[in-house]
């Protein structure tokens, strides 16, 4: 199975040297799932020719937020759309699960309850109790039609989301692994409005270990499903 992975924003050079950019970062996820990866960077306008090109899509994080006015954002909901009417499976990540919501017709803002950053405990359905790393502050505060809440926890009520078998999308990231959190910590402390109590926590445990190995898989569980094939262009 290939899957496009639609690259919305890059990792900072500095973690990029360290660790890859974020495609990298989801092929090391989703390692021994038998699949094949072509990458496109959407936030250069670099899309794919048709939604049918890949088997399913992969959008990725990005420092951008949903609602902002960038050129890439109206391309990609357009081709999210297309790609669920045609029930093209896509999974989403932080700014993916976003941006997917909001061209669905859901509501994307600055939360505000502040950020969320580093080890973080999610409560699935059909997980139990599962520890990501996140690092956001905006959130689908309203869901579109069809989207049905399948994680939360006090601080992000709509953690993930799934569309029937067309679209899986979660707000942590599964791809940031505690070293990675890490450099970031170092990079951005005492920048922007990040509270230093905050990113202590983070910085602190980011030694721990995560739960991204039971999220990768569960990906992967979900592009492989059976689903519908719908006509669409």
């Amino acid at each position: 199975m290939k899957i496009g992975i639609l690259t919305c924003g890059h990792a900072a050079p500095e973690v990029a040297e360290k660790f890859g950019d974020y495609p990298g970062m989801f092929h090391a996820l989703l390692d021994g799932h038998d699949f094949t990866f072509e990458d496109y960077d959407v936030e250069h306008l670099q899309f794919p020719a048709n939604i049918h090109d890949c088997d399913g899509w992969l959008l990725t994080g990005s420092r951008h937020g949903a609602y902002e006015d960038h050129a890439f954002i109206p391309l990609l909901e357009t081709f999210i759309q297309q790609a669920y009417a045609a029930h093209v499976p896509m999974v989403g990540i932080c700014f993916g699960h976003q941006i997917i919501a909001q061209a669905l017709g859901g509501h994307v803002e600055k939360f505000n309850g502040g950020w969320a950053i580093g080890l973080t405990d999610y409560n699935f359905d059909d997980l139990g109790p599962v520890k990501l790393n996140a690092w956001h502050q905006d959130q689908v505060l309203r869901l579109p039609d069809g989207a049905k809440t399948v994680a939360s926890n006090d601080f992000c009520e709509n953690a993930a989301l799934v569309y029937d078998t067309r679209a899986y999308t979660v707000q942590p990231h599964p791809e940031f692994g505690g070293p990675i959190i890490g450099e970031y910590v170092r990079l951005r402390k005492g920048s922007a409005d990040y509270p230093d109590d905050i990113m202590d926590r983070a910085a602190k445990n980011a030694a721990q270990g995560t739960d991204n190995h039971i999220l990768g898989a569960k990906i992967a569980e979900f592009f492989k499903q059976p689903r519908e094939v719908a006509n669409a262009s």
